[in-house]
């Protein structure tokens, strides 16, 4: 049983009330920049056990009678078709997703912002695709001056040219997908348009990471160090705050870098001086209450530097992630003493690879050998084998120890097996007719139609969601889908599972 870290509810009553309070401070019209993720927020709650990933999306709903929500993309990731990794899809594919998730949950995207737009072809794709289902969409262009010329910025050619984004509510939330999606340059473009009408408005941040009340080595915060790696975030103690308050609190280069201009954007915008001294002053998260047990988000947070190290390994060697990016997850794991067999599944994932290659010695071909730890601690391997990848055995095998169903029994039909394996081969003339996982899982689902054994085993698919699990090879796209799709928390040595260069 998953020791718990983190109280959801507290959190949730305490970023509500902190919100609310922001709102009326700002004269009743906040414009608060929304960074992480709305939904599937998977970091957050792996590093802080007992986190809702979706809690942001229930503090929405509380607050839905009094917010919109702007969503903002760039148009440079939509042209580049940028990728997120957790879902693998592209960030403008993922902006469609949020907003159907959104709706599902009762919430509208009042209006989408695509920035710094310079007329790509992709981002005007996008935009019509979204107008001609209804969708208003709103086109800023990159803030001429910025970040230098105050005065350029701020005026008719700087903010100015961007068209003013009609909201209603006294709450705005500005949100889009990844870090660089123009959120702060929307606050700012309709805080001037809002000035210029004679509405007082203000401007906020909500971002759960890092945690600015925990010390700056703390596991927590530098797993999200960990997690910004690619992107050369790094967390410091907050100069400002020191220096205004005397009191030590963490934020992140980003903000501590952009802090003074963005303090002179606001003086100049609303001819007043800065509410805010510091960086910390304009958050208001309050994630770092809702801790309940420091000793298990510690370890949790430990964990999942480690499971970065492993991502960003693999990524190096396929062409994705520079070197560098490693190397600062792996100081990280220096600075906690980490290692990469202290993820539990990683050696006897590797112990399945060796006894693979003693069982078929002699046989030419890559041993791959994987582990899950399930909810009571208990290790299950899998390996690959001339019918199926190890991501499809070691799924199968645990099914069947959860569902009591002894090894010599046969979840898929080998008829059923028998007759796949023939279709990749004749049909698509394929080389390699193992099964990958989803394709092993569509084989399950078509056995437990007149197996009755398969069907249990089947119903202990779902718990196997959030495991913990290690591949000694980077699995291919379907074994990638098929974990990901279950939920299983999956990492893999920086190898491939086979010579060829192109995977499918």
């Amino acid at each position: 049983m998953e020791k718990k870290g983190f109280d959801n509810e507290k959190y949730l009553k305490l970023q509500k009330e902190s919100i609310l309070q922001r709102v009326q401070l700002s004269g009743n019209k906040l414009y608060l920049e929304f960074g992480g993720k709305l939904l599937y927020d998977y970091h957050a709650a792996r590093v802080l056990p007992g986190y809702d990933p979706h809690v942001k999306i229930r503090l929405l709903q509380e607050l839905k009678e009094k917010a919109d929500i702007i969503l903002c993309i760039y148009s440079g990731d939509i042209e580049r078709k940028k990728i997120r990794a957790d879902f693998g899809i592209t960030y403008d594919s993922d902006a469609l997703k949020l907003i159907d998730d959104l709706r599902d949950w009762g919430l509208e995207v009042s209006r989408v912002v695509i920035t710094r737009f310079d007329n790509q072809p992709s981002a005007i794709q996008f935009r019509n695709k979204l107008e001609r289902r209804g969708i208003r969409v709103f086109t800023h262009f990159f803030t001429k001056g910025y970040p230098t010329d105050v005065d350029l910025i701020v005026s008719d050619d700087g903010y100015g040219a961007n068209p003013y984004v009609p909201t209603e509510k006294p709450l705005v939330v500005v949100t889009g997908p990844g870090p660089g999606s123009g959120k702060l340059a929307t606050c700012l473009s309709q805080l001037y348009h809002e000035n210029k009408h004679g509405i007082k408005a203000g401007y906020a941040k909500f971002e759960t990471f890092p945690i600015w009340n925990i010390p700056l080595k703390h596991p927590v915060n530098m797993a999200y160090e960990a997690a910004t790696a690619d992107i050369k975030d790094f967390n410091l103690i907050d100069p400002f705050h020191l220096q205004a308050y005397n009191e030590t609190t963490v934020n992140y280069n980003r903000d501590v870098e952009i802090f003074p201009v963005l303090r002179r954007i606001l003086e100049k915008i609303t001819g007043e001086a800065c509410v805010y001294q510091s960086p910390t002053d304009m958050g208001v998260n309050k994630a770092g209450f809702g801790i309940i047990d420091d000793n298990v988000v510690q370890e949790a947070a430990r964990q999942e530097i480690i499971r970065r190290y492993f991502q960003y390994s693999c990524q190096y060697i396929m062409g994705v992630s520079e070197k560098d990016t490693v190397q600062k997850t792996e100081l990280l794991m220096n600075e906690l003493n980490l290692h990469p067999e202290d993820r539990k599944v990683v050696r006897p994932a590797r112990e399945a690879a060796q006894e693979a290659e003693k069982k078929q010695k002699g046989n030419e071909g890559i041993f791959c050998g994987s582990a899950i730890e399930l909810k009571d601690g208990t290790i299950i391997k899998g390996k690959n084998s001339r019918v199926m990848h190890t991501a499809s055995s070691l799924v199968l095998n645990a099914i069947k120890h959860l569902a009591s169903i002894p090894d010599q029994i046969h979840l898929i039909s080998p008829n059923i097996m028998e007759s796949i394996h023939g279709f990749k081969k004749e049909i698509f003339n394929m080389k390699n007719i193992s099964l990958d996982l989803e394709e092993t899982l569509t084989a399950l689902s078509i056995s437990a139609t007149t197996n009755p054994t398969a069907q249990i085993a089947l119903e202990k698919l779902k718990e196997l969601r959030d495991c913990e699990a290690h591949m000694t090879h980077i699995p291919t796209p379907g074994d990638e889908a098929g974990m990901r799709k279950l939920g299983i928390n999956l990492t893999s040595d920086p190898d491939f599972a086979t010579k060829n260069l192109f995977i499918k």
